[in-house]
């Protein structure tokens, strides 16, 4: 009785090697750096560099809390031996003062710029993205090319337009402004996130008889809400923190916080109290913004990276 023994032919791939080809690719030097920002160690040293970023931050709301006379005789730092220097005084007499009508301005100035820029750029955005009309992609391309005209170059032309016009100097010519430059912006990021939308969801609302409108208000903005929130946030903090915009348009009636706390810096040596106080009240709302739709900003920041 013969026992037969197949042999693999010389040039097939032997099982020790054939699956050399079959796992994961080769990770380079970029590759292996990221695997390693995610270990524990790593997330130490990051929240470690947070913590000193916050420094300065801590810094100025001490200050905002001490009188002039003891920031000017001693450090910050030592809050931590003399806790009883710590005082509202300084709050007292900001809101006592001309901050107060500076917030509300600013509210008034960044709230209306932040829903027009949303709303407007959102049905623009769709329009580009799934709407079909002559001069489509000229018209998209002429909103990019508007994304590096400088505001500078505006200021004296919009100013002379203000004036003719009797806007000059009041909260809706900043309001304008500030939503005439952050539209092209707003239209390019939407435009980019609402082309990524599967097609078959609008194609299946048009079987069933929805309009563009409907559309857009039940299908596309729901689903846009992180590049939205990204977008809100973004807007929010730029006119929150204008002062070039406040101080060219804005009359001293209705200045922003950014333009009061400008003025104050005349008299830098006598008021610190006044500024620190200020600048820290000014980073509160900011502040919960963010942290109220972190969620949607994230997921904003991370669309398109996962296809």
């Amino acid at each position: 009785m013969t026992t037969a023994t197949a042999s693999a032919p010389s040039g097939a791939p032997s099982d020790a090697t054939s699956g050399l080809g079959a796992g994961a690719p080769r990770r380079g030097i970029a590759g292996k750096i990221v695997d390693r920002l995610g270990s524990g160690a790593v997330q130490v040293v990051m929240v470690i560099l947070g913590l000193f970023w916050l420094v300065p931050t801590l810094g100025l709301m001490v200050v905002s809390l001490r009188t002039n006379q003891v920031n000017s005789a001693e450090g910050w730092w030592t809050i931590f031996t003399k806790p009883a220097e710590l005082t509202i005084t300084s709050y007292k007499n900001l809101l006592s003062g001309g901050f107060s009508a500076s917030f509300w301005n600013t509210v008034l100035i960044t709230v209306p710029t932040t829903v027009l820029v949303i709303g407007i750029a959102a049905m623009a955005a769709y329009a580009f993205a799934w709407m079909e009309f002559p001069g489509r992609d000229t018209a998209f391309l002429v909103v990019v090319g508007l994304l590096i005209v400088p505001i500078q170059i505006a200021l004296i032309p919009i100013a002379v337009l203000y004036g003719n016009v009797g806007i000059f100097g009041s909260i809706p010519g900043v309001v304008l402004f500030h939503v005439a430059f952050g539209l092209p912006f707003a239209i390019f990021l939407l435009r980019n996130f609402f082309v990524g939308i599967p097609a078959s969801l609008l194609e299946a609302a048009r079987m069933d008889g929805a309009s563009e409108w409907k559309i857009f208000a039940s299908v596309v903005f729901p689903l846009g809400k992180p590049a939205i929130a990204s977008l809100g946030i973004f807007q929010f903090l730029w006119v929150w923190n204008d002062m070039l915009i406040a101080l060219v348009f804005a009359d001293t009636g209705n200045q922003p916080m950014t333009k009061y706390l400008q003025s104050q810096m005349r008299q830098f040596g006598s008021n610190m109290d006044i500024l620190s106080s200020g600048a820290f009240l000014s980073l509160i709302i900011p502040l919960i913004l963010f942290f109220a739709f972190q969620r949607y900003f994230v997921q904003g920041m991370m669309s398109g990276s996962v296809k």
